[in-house]
């Protein structure tokens, strides 16, 4: 049973009900979970039989040791491959996120999840409550099912506005899962930077996300599905009948007919057919998708690191840091959020004091959706540049004549990076959920791969010599150490020497916020 807030009460009642409400989330626990069902994936060696299994298979078995790799750049092939998965899946759906939007490609995968637990597939659900706002009636409908079960990480007891819980229990709602992998039937994985939500696939005609995951088959994919049982099973996973009422069955019956009318929509139609057509989808149909067979490496956090018991040496920046193994010749990263601190700063100048090429792509102010990762990012410009980093910050695209697969077929009326790889002496990549800040370094909990493919590695390289710096402003200084843009977007370059397409009063917000010590919330 979940806990609700009181009712409604006239301005001159609002601050003795605010400390009324107060009082109540104090005493507002979490349910207890021992009797809680422990379950396990399915594994790739595991006799059961499925369509992806004899497809995959055998490519795997050829490949010993190592892992398929198709990397997703386009917000249609990265949802065509969701659905077309999801639709193929015939035993086990372990689908793990850190935001889920109840929004147009949000409700198509959460009703393709329906359909495949109505058809026999063991669905399994874990998503980080703090992402999941207005969802909680569809995810008890979900959970509802024989074959499905959710469950919510790190959640909030006081579901009304949940927010409010941070008032009492900050220092663990702080801490978030922001893992995002999709696995089925033990065969293949998703992985990467991308939540699920319009914003993430280009269904949007607000800003859009650019991204990367990438799909996965073979060796490594069993690793992914251990890595979700520790989750699924660890003490902060919460199952859904907990904390969520079910809805009454008028309630269930409307939204079983919002779903059913999904295809009615005209947004969702357009959304649906583009990605029917799309070139992914046809190849997945087909069988053909063309995987790079290569050494990767999962690396995830411990789920104990959101109760702050996770050990050091199991962080996932310590195990990227390991496997990338030192740098010799370059150093590609890009990243949304970029804090680095001052010790980032000083592990970037020690490399580039060594003769490797470093070079960071982040967002621009105009392109950020979080102000105060920019504020938190800002102050650290000069130091790098001084040090020989190269800097280039996304622009916001906001030219129609200009066009970007990643905008779906709707358009968009801006950009927003999002993706997360660091690419190293153009041999090794990481692709996963880890941004280069304090938080994802010591508060969430993050996944992702480190892949052996000069491939990828070398195609990260390239786009920082060719798409990046028509995409993105090119920082550098100038003789008196005052900051400048260059921006090449039009094919010549044109040098500002204030901070690119922002109003007065968001640069002095900016500002505001680099006063604050806020730096580690980052």
């Amino acid at each position: 049973m979940q806990c609700t807030a009181a009712p409604r009460a006239g301005w001159w009642l609002r601050p003795t009900l605010i400390l009324m409400m107060i009082a109540a989330l104090a005493g507002c626990r979490l349910p207890d979970i021992d009797d809680r069902e422990v379950s396990h994936a399915v594994l790739s060696s595991d006799p059961a039989d499925s369509l992806l299994k004899r497809h995959l298979g055998p490519m795997a078995a050829s490949h010993p040791g190592r892992s398929g790799v198709l990397p997703l750049l386009g917000s249609l092939d990265a949802f065509a491959a969701r659905m077309v998965l999801i639709n193929s899946a015939e035993q086990s759906l372990d689908v793990q996120y850190y935001i889920w939007r109840d929004d147009i490609t949000g409700n198509l995968l959460l009703r393709a999840l329906h359909d495949a637990a109505r058809r026999g597939v063991r669905v399994r659900l874990l998503l980080d409550d703090n992402g999941v706002t207005g969802l909680d009636e569809k995810l008890a409908m979900l959970n509802a099912e024989p074959n499905a079960e959710v469950r919510l990480f790190n959640p909030f007891p006081f579901r009304t506005f949940k927010p409010l819980g941070f008032l009492v229990d900050f220092s663990r709602l702080n801490r978030r899962m922001h893992n995002k992998s999709l696995t089925i039937d033990g065969q293949v994985t998703i992985a990467g930077g991308r939540n699920v939500g319009d914003e993430y696939f280009g269904a949007t005609q607000g800003v859009a996300f650019a991204d990367l995951d990438v799909m996965v088959a073979g060796a490594v994919v069993d690793d992914v599905s251990t890595d979700f049982d520790r989750y699924w099973n660890s003490p902060s996973a919460y199952p859904a009948e907990a904390l969520i009422d079910s809805p009454p069955p008028a309630r269930i019956a409307e939204l079983e007919a919002a779903y059913r009318h999904m295809d009615a929509d005209v947004r969702a139609q357009t959304y649906v057919s583009a990605v029917a057509t799309s070139h992914l989808t046809r190849l997945l149909m087909a069988g053909q998708l063309d995987f790079e067979w290569v050494p990767v490496r999962l690396v995830s956090d411990d789920p104990a690191k959101v109760l702050g018991k996770a050990p050091p040496e199991s962080l996932v920046l310590n195990r990227i840091v390991e496997l990338l193994e030192q740098p010799r010749q370059s150093v590609d990263l890009i990243s949304p959020y970029f804090v680095p601190t001052e010790k980032g700063v000083e592990a970037f100048a020690a490399l580039a004091a060594q003769g490797v090429a470093v070079r960071v792509l982040t967002n621009a102010l105009e392109a950020t959706d979080v102000a105060a990762v920019h504020a938190g990012y800002a102050k650290y410009r000069e130091p790098l540049l001084e040090a020989g980093i190269a800097l280039y910050e996304m622009q916001r695209e906001s030219d129609p004549g200009r066009t970007r697969e990643k905008a779906g077929p709707f358009g968009s009326s801006g950009s927003s990076l999002h993706a997360k790889t660091f690419s190293v002496d153009g041999e090794r990549i990481f692709v996963g959920s880890f941004n280069f800040d304090p938080r994802s370094a010591r508060l969430n909990t993050e996944l992702g791969f480190v892949i052996k493919s000069p491939k990828l590695a070398r195609a990260a390289a390239r786009s920082f010599d060719e798409n990046i710096p028509r995409d993105a402003y090119e920082l550098g200084l100038d003789e008196d150490g005052d900051l400048h843009w260059i921006d090449r977007s039009s094919g010549e370059p044109h040098k500002l020497t204030r901070e690119p397409a922002t109003s007065w009063w968001r640069l002095a917000y900016v500002r505001f916020l680099s006063l604050l010590p806020i730096e580690g919330l980052l």
